[in-house]
Protein backbone atom coordinates (compact mmCIF):
# COMPACT_ATOMS: atom_id res chain seq x y z
CA UNK A 1 0.00 0.00 0.00
CA UNK A 2 1.05 3.60 -0.53
CA UNK A 3 2.14 5.43 2.58
CA UNK A 4 -0.52 7.60 4.21
CA UNK A 5 0.50 10.67 6.23
CA UNK A 6 -1.96 11.61 8.98
CA UNK A 7 -1.57 14.84 10.92
CA UNK A 8 -3.15 14.97 14.40
CA UNK A 9 -3.94 18.61 14.98
CA UNK A 10 -5.77 21.14 17.10
CA UNK A 11 -4.41 24.54 18.06
CA UNK A 12 -6.00 24.17 21.49
CA UNK A 13 -3.81 22.45 24.08
CA UNK A 14 -4.95 19.74 26.47
CA UNK A 15 -7.09 17.77 24.03
CA UNK A 16 -4.99 14.59 23.95
CA UNK A 17 -3.18 15.20 20.64
CA UNK A 18 0.00 13.44 21.76
CA UNK A 19 -1.89 10.61 23.43
CA UNK A 20 -3.96 10.13 20.29
CA UNK A 21 -0.88 10.26 18.05
CA UNK A 22 0.91 7.64 20.14
CA UNK A 23 -2.04 5.29 20.29
CA UNK A 24 -2.92 5.72 16.65
CA UNK A 25 0.69 4.90 15.71
CA UNK A 26 1.00 1.97 18.10
CA UNK A 27 -2.48 0.74 17.25
CA UNK A 28 -1.61 0.65 13.56
CA UNK A 29 1.57 -1.27 14.42
CA UNK A 30 -0.63 -3.83 16.20
CA UNK A 31 -2.16 -4.44 12.77
CA UNK A 32 1.27 -5.20 11.29
CA UNK A 33 1.67 -1.77 9.70
CA UNK A 34 5.08 -0.09 9.42
CA UNK A 35 4.61 3.16 11.28
CA UNK A 36 6.65 6.30 11.89
CA UNK A 37 5.55 8.82 14.52
CA UNK A 38 6.91 12.33 13.94
CA UNK A 39 6.92 14.53 17.04
CA UNK A 40 6.42 18.06 15.65
CA UNK A 41 5.95 19.72 19.04
CA UNK A 42 8.88 21.38 20.88
CA UNK A 43 7.27 20.33 24.16
CA UNK A 44 8.22 16.77 23.09
CA UNK A 45 5.28 15.18 24.90
CA UNK A 46 5.13 12.20 22.54
CA UNK A 47 8.90 11.76 22.68
CA UNK A 48 8.90 11.72 26.49
CA UNK A 49 5.84 9.48 26.71
CA UNK A 50 7.64 6.95 24.51
CA UNK A 51 10.47 6.66 27.01
CA UNK A 52 12.98 9.34 25.95
CA UNK A 53 13.60 10.94 29.34
CA UNK A 54 15.96 13.72 28.25
CA UNK A 55 15.01 14.79 24.71
CA UNK A 56 17.12 17.97 24.90
CA UNK A 57 20.23 15.75 25.02
CA UNK A 58 19.47 14.16 21.64
CA UNK A 59 21.91 15.00 18.85
CA UNK A 60 19.45 14.36 16.01
CA UNK A 61 15.85 15.52 16.22
CA UNK A 62 13.18 16.81 13.87
CA UNK A 63 14.66 20.30 14.22
CA UNK A 64 18.16 19.27 13.12
CA UNK A 65 16.79 17.26 10.20
CA UNK A 66 14.52 20.01 8.93
CA UNK A 67 17.33 22.55 9.17
CA UNK A 68 19.58 20.32 7.08
CA UNK A 69 16.84 19.96 4.47
CA UNK A 70 16.33 23.74 4.39
CA UNK A 71 20.07 24.34 4.00
CA UNK A 72 20.39 21.61 1.36
CA UNK A 73 23.10 19.99 3.51
CA UNK A 74 25.08 17.49 1.43
CA UNK A 75 25.66 15.35 4.54
CA UNK A 76 21.93 14.90 5.15
CA UNK A 77 20.86 11.30 5.82
CA UNK A 78 17.06 11.05 5.65
CA UNK A 79 16.65 8.25 8.21
CA UNK A 80 19.28 9.52 10.64
CA UNK A 81 17.98 9.84 14.21
CA UNK A 82 14.95 7.58 13.90
CA UNK A 83 14.40 5.75 17.18
CA UNK A 84 12.90 2.27 17.30
CA UNK A 85 10.39 2.06 20.14
CA UNK A 86 9.27 -1.41 21.21
CA UNK A 87 6.09 -1.29 23.23
CA UNK A 88 5.70 -3.45 26.31
CA UNK A 89 3.41 -5.69 24.27
CA UNK A 90 6.08 -6.04 21.57
CA UNK A 91 4.67 -3.65 18.96
CA UNK A 92 7.32 -1.72 17.04
CA UNK A 93 7.08 1.87 15.86
CA UNK A 94 9.72 4.34 14.79
CA UNK A 95 9.94 7.80 16.30
CA UNK A 96 11.46 11.01 14.95
CA UNK A 97 11.88 12.80 18.28
CA UNK A 98 11.54 16.45 19.12
CA UNK A 99 12.93 18.85 21.68
CA UNK A 100 13.00 22.56 22.48
CA UNK A 101 15.23 23.28 19.45
CA UNK A 102 12.11 23.01 17.28
CA UNK A 103 10.79 26.23 18.84
CA UNK A 104 13.89 28.07 17.64
CA UNK A 105 13.56 26.59 14.17
CA UNK A 106 9.95 27.76 14.03
CA UNK A 107 11.18 31.34 14.24
CA UNK A 108 13.96 30.80 11.70
CA UNK A 109 11.66 29.27 9.11
CA UNK A 110 10.18 32.62 8.12
CA UNK A 111 13.39 33.33 6.19
CA UNK A 112 13.64 29.89 4.54
CA UNK A 113 12.97 29.39 0.85
CA UNK A 114 9.90 27.24 0.16
CA UNK A 115 9.32 27.18 3.91
CA UNK A 116 5.87 25.54 3.77
CA UNK A 117 7.29 22.37 2.15
CA UNK A 118 10.38 21.62 4.21
CA UNK A 119 8.70 18.86 6.21
CA UNK A 120 7.27 17.41 2.99
CA UNK A 121 10.76 17.30 1.46
CA UNK A 122 12.10 15.58 4.57
CA UNK A 123 9.37 12.95 4.66
CA UNK A 124 9.34 12.20 0.92
CA UNK A 125 11.99 9.42 1.04
CA UNK A 126 10.56 8.09 4.32
CA UNK A 127 7.22 7.48 2.62
CA UNK A 128 8.94 4.62 0.83
CA UNK A 129 9.79 2.95 4.15
CA UNK A 130 6.46 3.12 6.01
CA UNK A 131 2.78 2.35 5.60
CA UNK A 132 1.73 5.23 7.85
CA UNK A 133 3.41 8.40 9.07
CA UNK A 134 1.65 10.06 12.02
CA UNK A 135 2.50 13.69 12.83
CA UNK A 136 1.87 14.97 16.36
CA UNK A 137 1.53 18.76 16.19
CA UNK A 138 2.09 21.62 18.61
CA UNK A 139 -0.91 23.62 19.92
CA UNK A 140 -0.51 26.48 17.43
CA UNK A 141 -0.99 27.25 13.76
CA UNK A 142 2.58 28.42 13.08
CA UNK A 143 5.14 27.47 10.45
CA UNK A 144 5.69 23.89 11.62
CA UNK A 145 1.97 23.16 11.74
CA UNK A 146 1.45 24.66 8.28
CA UNK A 147 4.22 22.33 7.10
CA UNK A 148 2.37 19.39 8.65
CA UNK A 149 -0.86 20.37 6.87
CA UNK A 150 0.98 20.79 3.58
CA UNK A 151 2.54 17.34 3.99
CA UNK A 152 -0.47 15.37 5.21
CA UNK A 153 -2.89 13.29 3.20
CA UNK A 154 -5.46 13.72 5.95
CA UNK A 155 -5.93 15.20 9.40
CA UNK A 156 -7.59 14.02 12.58
CA UNK A 157 -8.85 16.62 15.04
CA UNK A 158 -8.98 15.53 18.70
CA UNK A 159 -11.51 17.61 20.63
CA UNK A 160 -12.22 17.60 24.35
CA UNK A 161 -15.97 17.88 25.04
CA UNK A 162 -15.99 21.50 26.17
CA UNK A 163 -17.92 24.37 24.61
CA UNK A 164 -14.76 26.45 24.08
CA UNK A 165 -13.20 23.55 22.18
CA UNK A 166 -16.17 23.42 19.83
CA UNK A 167 -15.97 27.15 19.16
CA UNK A 168 -12.18 27.10 18.75
CA UNK A 169 -12.30 24.71 15.81
CA UNK A 170 -13.52 27.49 13.54
CA UNK A 171 -10.05 29.01 13.17
CA UNK A 172 -8.49 25.60 12.55
CA UNK A 173 -10.97 24.77 9.81
CA UNK A 174 -10.36 28.14 8.17
CA UNK A 175 -6.61 27.43 8.16
CA UNK A 176 -7.17 23.96 6.75
CA UNK A 177 -9.30 25.44 3.98
CA UNK A 178 -6.63 27.99 3.12
CA UNK A 179 -3.91 25.31 3.01
CA UNK A 180 -6.10 23.13 0.82
CA UNK A 181 -6.69 25.97 -1.64
CA UNK A 182 -3.09 27.21 -1.80
CA UNK A 183 -0.69 24.43 -0.82
CA UNK A 184 -2.24 20.95 -0.62
CA UNK A 185 -5.25 20.40 -2.85
CA UNK A 186 -5.63 16.79 -1.73
CA UNK A 187 -5.77 17.43 2.02
CA UNK A 188 -8.73 15.68 3.62
CA UNK A 189 -10.26 15.86 7.07
CA UNK A 190 -10.62 12.27 8.27
CA UNK A 191 -12.74 13.39 11.17
CA UNK A 192 -13.16 14.76 14.66
CA UNK A 193 -12.24 12.48 17.56
CA UNK A 194 -13.89 13.27 20.88
CA UNK A 195 -11.36 12.67 23.65
CA UNK A 196 -11.22 12.80 27.44
CA UNK A 197 -14.99 12.33 27.55
CA UNK A 198 -16.71 11.83 30.89
CA UNK A 199 -20.24 11.16 29.72
CA UNK A 200 -21.53 11.04 33.30
CA UNK A 201 -21.06 14.81 33.28
CA UNK A 202 -23.93 16.96 32.00
CA UNK A 203 -21.47 19.57 30.67
CA UNK A 204 -19.59 16.95 28.64
CA UNK A 205 -22.80 15.50 27.22
CA UNK A 206 -23.98 18.96 26.25
CA UNK A 207 -20.64 19.78 24.63
CA UNK A 208 -20.66 16.56 22.60
CA UNK A 209 -24.17 17.38 21.41
CA UNK A 210 -23.01 20.89 20.43
CA UNK A 211 -20.03 19.50 18.49
CA UNK A 212 -22.24 17.04 16.62
CA UNK A 213 -24.89 19.69 15.85
CA UNK A 214 -22.31 22.27 14.74
CA UNK A 215 -20.03 20.09 12.63
CA UNK A 216 -21.76 16.75 12.10
CA UNK A 217 -23.48 17.77 8.86
CA UNK A 218 -20.19 18.63 7.11
CA UNK A 219 -17.50 16.70 8.94
CA UNK A 220 -17.22 13.12 10.02
CA UNK A 221 -17.22 12.60 13.77
CA UNK A 222 -15.71 9.25 14.69
CA UNK A 223 -18.16 6.89 16.33
CA UNK A 224 -15.59 6.04 18.98
CA UNK A 225 -15.24 8.42 21.92
CA UNK A 226 -12.11 8.23 24.08
CA UNK A 227 -13.06 8.26 27.78
CA UNK A 228 -11.22 9.93 30.61
CA UNK A 229 -8.80 7.53 32.30
CA UNK A 230 -5.87 7.58 34.67
CA UNK A 231 -4.38 4.56 32.90
CA UNK A 232 -3.13 6.75 30.05
CA UNK A 233 -1.10 8.92 32.45
CA UNK A 234 0.28 5.81 34.15
CA UNK A 235 1.25 4.34 30.77
CA UNK A 236 3.01 7.55 29.68
CA UNK A 237 4.98 7.65 32.92
CA UNK A 238 6.09 4.07 32.24
CA UNK A 239 7.06 4.85 28.63
CA UNK A 240 4.40 2.46 27.32
CA UNK A 241 1.17 2.60 25.42
CA UNK A 242 -2.03 1.95 27.31
CA UNK A 243 -2.45 -1.18 25.15
CA UNK A 244 0.54 -2.67 26.96
CA UNK A 245 0.06 -1.04 30.37
CA UNK A 246 -3.63 -1.76 30.79
CA UNK A 247 -4.97 -3.64 27.76
CA UNK A 248 -8.45 -4.22 29.23
CA UNK A 249 -8.99 -0.61 30.30
CA UNK A 250 -11.77 1.42 28.71
CA UNK A 251 -9.21 3.79 27.17
CA UNK A 252 -7.23 0.96 25.55
CA UNK A 253 -10.38 -0.62 24.14
CA UNK A 254 -11.63 2.73 22.85
CA UNK A 255 -8.36 3.56 21.08
CA UNK A 256 -8.40 0.08 19.56
CA UNK A 257 -11.85 0.75 18.10
CA UNK A 258 -10.74 4.16 16.85
CA UNK A 259 -7.78 2.59 15.03
CA UNK A 260 -10.17 0.12 13.42
CA UNK A 261 -12.18 3.09 12.11
CA UNK A 262 -9.03 4.69 10.68
CA UNK A 263 -8.00 1.43 9.02
CA UNK A 264 -11.47 1.15 7.53
CA UNK A 265 -10.84 4.39 5.64
CA UNK A 266 -8.01 2.77 3.73
CA UNK A 267 -9.86 -0.36 2.71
Amino acid sequence: MACKVISVINQKGGCAKSTTSIHLATGLARHDKRVLLVDADPQASATIALGVKRPDDLKVTLATQLKKVAQDDENFIFDDGLLLRVDGAGYQTYLMPSNIALAGLELEMSSFMNRERILSSYLAPLREEFDYIIIDNMPSLGNITINALTTADSIIIPVQPEFLSAIGMTQLLQTVGKVRRQLNYNLEISGILITMADMRNNHARGAVETIRETYGDRLRIFETQIPMGVKVREASAAGQSVYAHSPRSKVALAYGKFVDEVLGDGE
